[in-house]
């Protein structure tokens, strides 16, 4: 029977808050996997939190020994690379919709994501490289990533330039017979100093001279051994270094890359750009629900804390936290 005509699994968990036309639209295979990930958050990542935090302060840059076990854990439990789109063979074959639900609850804890190989910027890179790179590119890059073997940054965004307009970009490559030689400064990549950060997709200006604006900027491959290529700092955010993954400040220095590591070929990075931000729009939004819903629920368990009594009163039943409880409802409710 079709779940549309079956919503006897609506009024369990992690289900009951899905309006019906989602419900309509779940089918017992994502039914399945979306139950799958809500089990593995629940048990595997949420009792984790305090042993992950304690394993970074011991060495900020360094990926946990946990995440690789978890990250091992999920792949025997093919809990791995479940965002991939269908024509992946390793697709789990989820809908957009029915990835977005398991994305929703990988957020209710801020690397939980990781442990599946679902996290950013990697879904994108993934499939980025699966859309528009030749084979050699694929078999050199693509297949360590999907494997999780190491990690990979998108390279856009600059200090000088206003890149919400990514036509603004200014970071300069330019052809010396057969290489390219890449000139310029980055902000917000994956911080070079974790030793499992191996790859930078960077875009640069190659042609600032072709009058349509569109064609000027060209997409490269760039490891992060090359030499050259510098991370200063890295940058925080709202007081948090997010280590250790982090998102660093780059200068390019006479960068050397051959020119089979062009993707597409010159002049096409906003078509691939577009085809990456795509899905990476919904993955996003989705975990930021499940972060907010998450954070709502502690706030709800401390104000009923009867560790926490000022004047012998829960903290929930103050008047003006009874308004913010209010107005945080209303809000994960929109």
């Amino acid at each position: 029977m079709s779940t549309s005509t079956n919503n006897d699994f609506a009024n369990t968990i992690p289900f009951t808050h899905y309006p019906p036309w989602v419900l309509s639209k779940l089918r017992p295979q994502a039914i399945d996997m979306i139950r799958r990930v809500h089990a593995w958050v629940e048990t595997e990542c949420i009792p984790a939190e305090q042993i992950m935090k304690h394993q970074v302060s011991q060495n900020r840059w360094a990926t946990p020994a946990l995440m690789h076990d978890l990250r091992r854990k999920a792949k025997s439990q093919s809990l791995w690379n479940i965002f991939l789109p269908n024509h992946f063979p390793e697709s789990p074959g989820l809908t957009n919709l029915e990835y977005a639900c398991c994305a929703e609850i990988m957020g209710r804890v801020y690397w939980a994501a990781q442990t599946m190989n679902c996290h950013a910027p990697e879904t994108g890179n993934i499939e980025l490289l699966a859309k528009y790179c030749n084979e050699a590119q694929k078999s050199k890059w693509l297949r360590p990533l999907l494997n999780g073997d190491f990690s990979s940054a998108y390279s856009m965004t600059e200090p000088d330039r206003a890149s919400s307009d990514a036509t603004n970009i200014g970071c300069r490559i330019t052809k010396e017979g057969d290489e390219y030689v890449i000139n310029g400064r980055k902000l917000y990549g994956n911080a070079l100093w974790n030793d499992e950060m191996k790859l930078y997709i960077l875009m640069a200006c190659s042609d600032p001279e072709n009058l349509d604006p569109w064609r000027r900027h060209t997409m490269l491959l760039v490891p992060s051994d090359s030499k050259g290529l510098t991370m200063k700092r890295n940058l925080t955010i709202m007081g948090y270094d997010h280590a250790p993954e982090g998102h660093g400040e780059y200068v390019y220095e006479n960068v050397r890359v051959p020119e089979e590591n062009v993707i597409l070929g010159e002049g096409r990075p906003f078509e691939i750009a577009q085809g990456r931000l795509g899905p990476g729009r919904i993955h996003h939004c989705m975990r930021l629900i499940g972060q907010a819903e998450r954070a709502y629920e502690l706030a709800l368990l401390r104000c009923k804390d009867p560790r926490k009594k000022p004047r012998g009163k829960f903290i929930g039943d103050f008047d003006s936290n009874i308004e913010r409880l209010a107005s945080m409802s209303s809000r994960s409710m929109r």
